[in-house]
């Protein structure tokens, strides 16, 4: 019984320390609210970098990025990175671009954990207060 609880125990406290973190898998939605893709955030040299995982549309697995310009041109979406060079500051992390690749655009932005198991993404032109902001959900 003993084994069990210390068990239990240190079960809760992992996912206590996973949900205040930005690593790991999360679901990204498309505009009309359904995930669509899982997309892994990871750390490399310091910083934060995200690349696609998973697509679940089974007619978008061998997508390309068309839109996109410079070395994505035409890349697979599949295993492409969207999130690059982000630097923790304070409760978020910024700094670094996101990539869209539905339409080919990089825009600036900041991340961090909006809640438990729930991360914001804002991406922008400029200044955050011109642009978009998306949310994740942790892949439990």
């Amino acid at each position: 019984m003993k084994t069990v609880s210390i068990t239990f125990l240190f079960v809760l406290i992992s996912i206590g320390i996973n949900a205040q973190t930005i690593f790991g898998k999360w679901h990204s939605k498309n505009d009309a609210g359904k995930v669509d893709s899982v997309l892994e955030v990871y750390k490399k040299d310091g910083k934060a970098y995200a690349k696609i995982i998973e697509i679940l549309n089974p007619d978008r697995k061998n997508a390309l990025c068309v839109a996109c310009e410079g070395e994505n041109k035409n890349k697979p979406i599949l295993g492409l990175n969207i999130l690059s060079g982000l630097e923790k500051e304070n409760d978020e992390w910024s700094g670094g671009t996101i990539l869209d690749p539905r339409n080919g655009k990089v825009y600036k932005c900041y991340i961090k954990i909006e809640e438990p198991n729930k991360l914001k993404i804002r991406g922008y032109i400029g200044v955050s207060f011109f642009g978009k902001t998306a949310y994740w959900e942790r892949v439990i």
